[in-house]
């Protein structure tokens, strides 16, 4: 796999399309917006989303879907979650049948409530997929700083590739052949680290977030459980290791939150899709079609959709019943 599309043209996908690059890769990146495309063409740097990053000359960019991905030999969906149905359609029509995808995104779909291999399964049936997680900041990941992430498929040989297509030195893809953990662990991680993020901004302290990291966990895990997923998988990269990564858009709108502003303001000081947002709202009807018992999911659900206030979130979590770890 020497030549890769990038379907997304914001700060992971640029940040993925250096580490292809590095890698040896032939990289095209795709974008919607004609500023993003010429920025990198021409100045080589995505100022909108990257600013300040230089990119590989070797990186070309394009608003034409089909023209990104006539080469290629696999494509990275790097959309925003909700958004990956319409351009996988898109995509169908234009890429050529059976090219392998690797999805990028971290959510759950709300309408279908479905994962991103799910929906990606149901428009591209011919499709060799796979999923990459993990701790990655996109900004360190485009400088060159050392990173670890998950590449999982149920096709070992189509996860290699796209490892080899990506994987450096400070680029380190680790194999997986549990995809439904892996991106539950991503997805779900979204909307545990907004409540982290209201810890901080709140001030409860660092016994409150130690406490958060391990309880967010076992709700994942319950999840992905009964998703068909196996349980260590929430111990590795996709799940403990994202947990306790911060510095991410969700955290920063859980500090805000916890700061006293409200939802529009703390969504306002965002500068691109906050995917726990509407994750948290899907997680919370897929954890009930499913009988599991997610409290802090619930909790930061009521808050983002429910007008909960923080303090009654509080006061919610610290008087439920105690039971058994």
């Amino acid at each position: 796999m020497k030549r890769l599309a990038i379907i997304g043209g914001g700060a992971w996908g640029t940040a993925l399309a250096l580490a292809a690059t590095r890698a040896g890769t032939v990289a095209t990146l795709w974008a919607r917006d004609p500023a993003v495309v010429d920025g990198i063409n021409e100045r080589h740097e995505n100022r909108c989303f990257l600013p300040g990053v230089a990119l590989d000359p070797a990186i070309a960019a394009t608003t034409d879907l089909k023209a990104a991905v006539a080469a290629a030999e696999g494509a990275l969906m790097v959309v925003p979650a909700q958004y990956l149905r319409g351009v996988l359609a898109a995509l169908g029509r234009v890429a050529p049948v059976g090219i392998p995808l690797l999805l990028c995104a971290k959510g759950i779909e709300t309408e279908s409530l479905q994962t991103m291999s799910e929906v990606a399964a149901e428009l591209c049936r011919a499709a060799p997929l796979a999923v990459l997680s993990g701790p990655s900041i996109a900004l360190e990941v485009a400088r060159g700083l050392p990173t670890a992430v998950t590449i999982a498929s149920r096709d070992a040989a189509i996860a290699s590739a796209f490892i080899s297509a990506l994987g450096g030195s400070r680029f380190r893809p680790y194999l997986s052949n549990d995809p439904i953990g892996v991106e539950l662990g991503g997805a779900v991680k979204n909307v545990i680290a907004i409540a982290g993020g209201i810890v901080a901004g709140r001030g409860l302290g660092n016994n409150a977030h130690a406490a958060l990291i391990p309880r967010g966990l076992a709700e994942i895990t319950r999840l992905g459980i009964a998703k068909g997923a196996r349980a260590e998988t929430f111990a590795g990269l996709s799940g403990l290791g994202d947990l306790v990564l911060t510095g991410t858009r969700n955290h920063a709108l859980g500090v805000a939150l916890g700061q006293g502003k409200s939802f529009v303001e703390a969504l306002a000081g965002t500068r691109s899709v906050v995917e726990g947002v509407a994750t948290a709202s899907a997680v919370v009807r897929l954890a009930a079609r499913l009988g599991i018992e997610m409290p802090i999911t619930a909790a930061v659900e009521a808050v983002l959709h429910r007008g909960m206030t923080i303090d009654t979130m509080i006061e919610n979590l610290l008087s439920r019943p105690y039971r058994a770890e």
